[in-house]
């Protein structure tokens, strides 16, 4: 239930929808597993938990969606060995050369042939809504999951006005003056993990790892011109995190305290999924409005 990663998106208007009515919308595209000879499926399951009904999970102001992929894996590497053999067959059995244009028809031949017997590997893509506030963080830190679950929500609801946010600050340079002069926002303290980087596609990276980030070493690469691209930090005992210039929360780590606090509902797992979800929930919404204001609030 606790999210790994944050990857934020900011929605500049309301949805016009509740919960339900979110839910309703979702049903148009549930999750079926792989038919045969069918590469992968996609659609939408449960928001808490395979064994819970709601597609979409409210608690107080939130909601979690949870999209699910299915894909069947059949390596290059099989259909290549398979599409030579036919090949071969064919050459040796007629006595002429196959060309590429029936090669190609071959692949095609043998993948569809093959598909059915692969084996399938299933993930999902979580995400939170906070839609009164307008922002939704999916729990991942890829680009290419994020916009997957966008893809999906746009095509559910008709349009979805969600993208990156953008501080009036430049992330980079408000974290390197962090390191620099020792001046984190009240409440955060450094962890022991930076990656350095000059500006630039051909820039150098220098990533600290188990050190101490305010030190002499450090501040001498940020005064030749270096940026922190991400640093670790804490706030206030409750997490841990890996904050990014791409204003991405990688590798969250809630403290136990939080974590073990629904302990009594042990027995019961939807309700201490729901419980723990709702906890995770207010406490990123307490975090995030703090983070902004460290980089001089959103652009306008």
């Amino acid at each position: 239930m606790w999210f790994k990663n944050v990857r934020p998106y900011r929605l500049s208007d309301r949805l016009g929808l509740d919960a339900d009515a979110l839910a309703q919308r979702l049903a148009s595209r549930p999750f079926v597993p792989c038919r045969p000879a069918q590469p992968q499926s996609t659609g939408w399951v449960p928001a808490l938990a395979d064994s819970a009904e709601a597609l979409v999970h409210a608690a107080s102001a939130f909601w979690m969606v949870r999209l699910k992929r299915e894909d069947r894996l059949l390596p290059a590497t099989v259909v290549r060995e398979e599409v030579a053999n036919r090949v071969n067959q064919i050459q040796a059995a007629e006595s002429r050369k196959v060309y590429r244009k029936e090669k190609l028809q071959i692949m095609e031949e043998v993948t569809q042939d093959l598909l059915p017997r692969a084996f399938t590997r299933s993930h999902g893509i979580e995400a939170l809504m906070m839609e009164p506030d307008g922002w939704l963080w999916v729990n991942h830190a890829s680009p290419a999951k994020g916009e997957e679950l966008l893809s999906f929500l746009r095509e559910a609801i008709g349009g979805l006005p969600a993208a990156l946010p953008i501080t009036r600050k430049n992330p980079a340079v408000v974290m390197s003056d962090w390191v620099l002069h020792n001046a984190l926002p009240k409440g955060f303290e450094f962890g022991t993990e930076a990656d350095l980087a000059e500006p630039g596609e051909e820039g150098g990276v220098v990533r600290l790892r188990n050190m101490m980030i305010d030190c002499d070493e450090v501040c001498a690469h940020l005064e030749s011109g270096k940026q922190v691209q991400r640093v670790a930090l804490e706030w206030q005992g409750r997490l841990s995190f890996v904050l990014g210039a791409d204003l991405v929360l990688r590798r969250l780590r809630f403290a136990d305290e939080l974590v073990n606090s629904h302990e009594d509902l042990k027995e019961d797992a939807l309700a201490r999924r729901d419980a723990d979800f709702l906890l995770m929930s207010e406490t990123l919404a307490e975090l995030w409005p703090e983070l902004l204001s460290a980089f001089g609030g959103l652009e306008e």
